[in-house]
């Protein structure tokens, strides 16, 4: 599935070509977006609890060591085997080793976007390993050999149209059929021979508990438990951010996640794993992947604090119009826009211009990570390192110039004004990236300052 990078605005600007369609996506994530509302209003102490999550978070990141090392020390005691991995690839490749030593060829796999990170489907694949996604938004478009759009809703940009044909083609059900009942039974039935036949079972990790040595895994259709309770090894892939002090600490984050998630008041299941069943194995991978890197960056390692919600997705008017693939990353959106860059600022530099920066993913945002103001630096970051295109780059220097000097910046307004009125079609062209999807406005005789000194006098 690797494919050329295409830059969000290329990938945004075909999405953008069916209007109905992106009017629909975008209605569809604000009625997610509202259910969040609420819900969280439903609850007097929604603020306290977003704040006590923040600080929660705030300490883990100051005592990431520590608290991984007790947590490593507990699940060993718990009889949990515990293994390190540097990037992506070492993860894969521990992966494919239990598998290997394990003499297992089939696997089935809850919703995990580590394993997306770390692009380990496609891997074990090329090895002779079959992955079955079993999370159904995640078998969707796994059928269909695309990433999920959304980390929470990974077939949101498919209509029931859409798998319909996809399940006709695949599962073999009715030709047209469009019944959500019908087509849900009809993934149950295909999933439920999976889950009986496989001996390995792959789950992410929501929570880790240093307190315990356990881990918590939250999904809604219960195929993470399925999926682990009756293979014979059950693997939990981790990025080591989501190490958590105690496990009176889930009192406050499971009651934001599902809220902001999907407005829900909880998951309907939230599965606590602590140590293997008699005969089994259990193993937990604990990811680096540039997250030490980040943490070290002080104006982004609050990013680190996210516990994978979308509420920020859900809410952002460019992520709505645009699509989750127009980020050509494994996390989109908002939160995505932020993370990226740390794996590779060349390849994701623009990412973070794909934002208003109105801050709405700020504010919904469950342990109140400054995102827009995140967007906003690692832009800074991105133009003084080199890393974006030279018209993008002799641009931004230009406006310095024309912002940083007050009458020279009145009269490139008198100009540009007058050029409107005069020659339109200046601006009126497929050149400018403003027209191609809009009617330039007309232009004010005057402008604000103009106007205010005019009334001021009078």
């Amino acid at each position: 599935m690797s494919k050329a990078i295409i830059e969000h605005s290329v990938a945004s600007e075909t999405f953008n070509k069916d209007e109905p369609y992106v009017d629909w996506h975008d209605e569809t994530l604000w009625f997610v977006r509202q259910k969040r509302d609420k819900s969280s209003k439903l609850l007097p102490e929604w603020e306290q609890l977003r704040e006590t999550a923040s600080g929660i978070k705030n300490y883990v990141l100051s005592h990431m060591d520590e608290l991984l090392i007790a947590f490593e020390q507990k699940a060993k005691e718990n009889g949990i085997h515990i293994h390190w991995a540097a990037d992506a690839a070492e993860h894969n490749e521990i992966v494919l080793n239990l598998l290997k030593q394990n003499n297992i060829d089939k696997m089935v796999k809850s919703k995990s976007m580590l394993t997306e990170e770390c692009h380990m489907n496609e891997f074990l694949s090329k090895s002779g390993i079959e992955v079955i996604d079993t999370d159904l938004g995640e078998r969707i478009v796994q059928l269909r050999n695309e990433p999920p759009s959304h980390i929470v809703l990974p077939a949101i940009h498919l209509k029931k149209k859409d798998i319909g044909d996809l399940f006709h083609e695949h599962l073999g059900t009715e030709a047209g059929a469009t019944d959500p009942q019908y087509l849900t039974e009809a993934a149950r039935q295909h999933l439920r021979d999976k889950f009986l036949t496989r001996r390995a079972a792959l789950t992410g990790v929501n929570f880790a508990i240093a307190e315990t040595g356990g881990f918590v895994v939250s999904t809604n259709e219960g195929n993470a438990d399925m999926g682990a309770h009756l293979a014979d090894i059950h693997i939990a892939s981790m990025g080591f951010e989501k190490i958590i002090p105690k496990q009176k600490d889930l009192a406050v984050f499971l009651r934001l996640l599902a809220r902001s998630a999907t407005g829900q008041p909880i998951t309907t299941y939230s599965s606590h794993f602590k140590k293997p069943r008699e005969g089994q194995e259990m193993h937990i991978i604990i990811v680096d992947n540039g997250r030490t890197t980040q943490l070290g960056r002080a104006d982004f390692r609050n990013s680190l604090k996210c516990i994978r919600c979308g509420a920020c997705m859900n809410t952002c008017p460019v992520y709505r119009r645009s699509g989750g693939h127009s980020y050509h990353n494994a996390v989109a959106g908002p939160i995505g826009s932020i993370l990226a860059p740390n794996l590779d600022m060349t390849k994701n530099a623009d990412l973070p211009f794909a934002s208003t920066l109105c801050g709405s993913c700020s504010n919904v945002c469950p342990v109140k990570i400054d995102i827009h103001d995140q967007l906003y630096k690692w832009r800074q970051v991105l133009v003084k390192g080199g890393h974006v295109p030279q018209a993008k780059e002799l641009g931004i220097k230009a406006m310095s110039v024309v912002l940083s000097q007050p009458r020279f910046y009145q009269w490139s307004g008198r100009l540009g004004r007058s050029l409107m009125r005069t020659i339109p079609f200046v601006v009126n062209n497929g050149m400018n990236p403003w027209f191609k999807q809009r009617e330039m406005p007309e232009p004010p005789k005057e402008s604000f300052r103009d106007w205010y000194i005019r009334n001021r006098k009078e």
